[in-house]
């Protein structure tokens, strides 16, 4: 099996670093959806992949623009989450995630996968790591070898969570992606 996770373009939140990191649900920008765009050219993703999103309008977009359909499912298993985790981080507000009910009304035809778990606003941005691993234990057994390939849409501290929960060690912030970045991961 192979995992792709891929980053956000460039979103909103963005645009006046560090000043707009508490602008709530940021878009893509125009640039971040150029960058999308020339990322739609370099992969295909097929009908048979599994496409996971984080619950995050950026993350959304992205995934709308990669596979030019809804044919996608939001998790908030893969929403924004801390590296490394400390609590003594500030929570920024461009790292809410959607409400179920607000994914249901703006994305009526996107299934959701969250295991009837309650996720509020801060989603696994802040869980502690043992938490964090259970759920994530739980969605990659949900995932288990029904998939070729799954493409994990999503964001830094995320991303790089879940390759140190696949095997990876020693992965710091330098591990990080760029914007719409790919990291390829295969699993034996």
């Amino acid at each position: 099996m192979e995992f792709i996770f891929i980053r956000h373009g460039h979103g909103e939140h963005l645009t006046d670093y560090p000043n707009r990191l508490n602008t709530p649900h940021p878009s893509l920008t125009a640039y971040g959806k150029a960058q999308v765009a020339q990322l739609r050219e370099q992969i295909s993703i097929d009908s048979s992949d599994l496409v996971l999103v984080s619950p995050t309008k950026r993350t959304i977009e992205t995934a709308q623009l990669l596979t030019q359909s809804s044919e996608f499912m939001i998790s908030p298993l893969v929403g924004p989450r801390m590296f490394p985790q400390n609590p003594e981080f500030p929570f920024l507000a461009c790292d809410y995630i959607l409400t179920k009910n607000e994914i249901t009304k703006h994305y009526p035809d996107i299934e959701m996968v969250d295991f009837g778990l309650n996720f509020g606003a801060e989603g696994i941005n802040t869980i502690e790591q043992h938490v964090f691993e259970t759920y994530a234990s739980m969605l990659l057994e949900w995932i288990g070898s029904k998939y070729t390939r799954v493409f994990i849409v999503s964001h830094d501290g995320t991303i790089t969570n879940y390759r140190m929960l696949l095997g990876e060690k020693e992965l710091t912030r330098g591990d990080f992606l760029g914007e719409a970045g790919v990291y390829r991961l295969q699993l034996n």
